[in-house]
């Protein structure tokens, strides 16, 4: 008799399961300020705890398609009806299918880096080739480099994905380059989970009527504050969508959450009121820490802030240290372009993001 371990796909073998350390250490210690992972602080509109209660009774039964709540970001984002929006267990479960749908073993899909994690998740599960094309970094900036994706394409690139805003980085790529990467026909796939911290019109979804293989994602974790509701979405062409849905579990989203999401997006005074205190609290965090020598501070169009400690002598890592013993999780960021001192912080409420700064002009003497 065969071990089981022989009857694994091949590709699947040493992939352990994805656990988020710090989000671990949050909930166990609930003590702490969770400034780490990029969650709202802000707690959910009042609309939809009322969503929680009128569809927590009816959890007994199985949810429909979500044709209302499907129609209703068809309105918000200028398209023509539900049939343009697939739903998922957040935005994390619409690449899973996104993938699923276009990656075979050894095909490539490319990224690029720094970026969120679930690219390459979701591209080593399907055996795939993850093609990581580094940002530009020089001047104390780190910009996109359209020219070398589009350098990086080759027969087998199945995918390209970018994150707009990017994450960690939290700047925009310039608005020329989503069409020369578009006209290639690769499936383009535009993660915009922060976008509404700037604005819909910074928003690419207006490609997806020229591009058939333009698709963008978005999350209501973010801006709405919704992370543990777990809603995603993605936006694209009817036919291309329709197509993306057969990879969809067949009641993948539940009741509850279908409908507390629709209740969010009616909140429109809600919504407003969670970006402008994000902004706020940006504008503020680096403004107080500008002056601190030899800290680099990134301009972040999301909730996030990345910083770089290098130019001081100190490591990003003993900087997250030094935080958590004042009772604060920020979030290590690996070295990259020779550098060490990367770390990044998540907006939090008034009162932590000024002990953030306290904690980041301490530790900086």
């Amino acid at each position: 008799m065969k071990p089981i371990e022989e009857y694994y796909v091949p590709w699947l073998k040493g992939i352990p399961m994805y656990v988020s350390d710090h989000i671990e250490l949050a909930w166990r210690r609930p003590e702490l300020h969770r400034m780490m992972s990029n969650e709202n602080p802000n707690p959910p509109s009042p609309k939809v705890m009322e969503a929680f209660e009128r569809y927590g009774g009816l959890a007994n039964r199985y949810p429909d398609q979500g044709l209302v709540v499907r129609a209703r970001l068809a309105e918000i984002n200028g398209l023509e009806g539900p049939e343009n929006v697939m739903l998922g267990n957040g935005s994390s479960e619409v690449f899973d299918n996104l993938f699923r749908c276009f990656v075979q073993p050894g095909e490539e899909v490319i990224q690029h880096t720094p970026c969120f994690g679930i690219y390459k998740l979701r591209c080593n599960i399907l055996g795939g080739k993850l093609v990581s094309v580094p940002m530009r970094y020089a001047d104390k900036k780190l910009e996109f480099d359209p020219e070398a994706i589009l350098a990086a394409i080759t027969t087998k690139t199945k995918i390209i994905a970018i994150a707009n805003p990017n994450n960690p980085t939290g700047n925009f790529m310039e608005e020329g380059a989503f069409i020369r990467i578009a006209e290639t026909g690769i499936p383009f796939v535009i993660d915009e989970a922060y976008v509404e911290f700037a604005g819909l019109d910074r928003s690419q979804v207006g490609l997806t009527r020229r591009f058939k293989n333009v698709l963008i994602t978005r999350t209501l974790s973010k801006a709405y504050g919704l992370a543990g509701l777990r809603f995603g979405y993605a936006l694209g062409d009817a036919q291309v969508i329709g197509q993306l849905s057969a990879t969809l579990f067949p009641w993948n989203m539940g009741t509850i959450p279908m409908w507390a999401g629709l209740a969010a997006l009616h909140d429109a005074e809600g919504l407003q009121s969670r970006i402008e205190h994000n902004n706020r609290a940006v504008a503020f965090i680096e403004e107080a820490l500008s002056e601190v020598p030899g800290l680099d501070v990134y301009h972040s169009h999301g909730n996030y802030i990345l910083m770089d400690g290098t130019d001081a002598g100190k490591t990003g890592q003993a900087m997250v240290e030094f935080a958590l013993e004042k009772g604060l999780i920020f979030r290590p960021q690996a070295p990259m372009y020779g550098r060490d001192g990367w770390f990044r912080l998540t907006v939090g409420s008034a009162e932590e993001n000024r002990l953030a700064v306290e904690a980041i002009r301490e530790f900086f003497g």
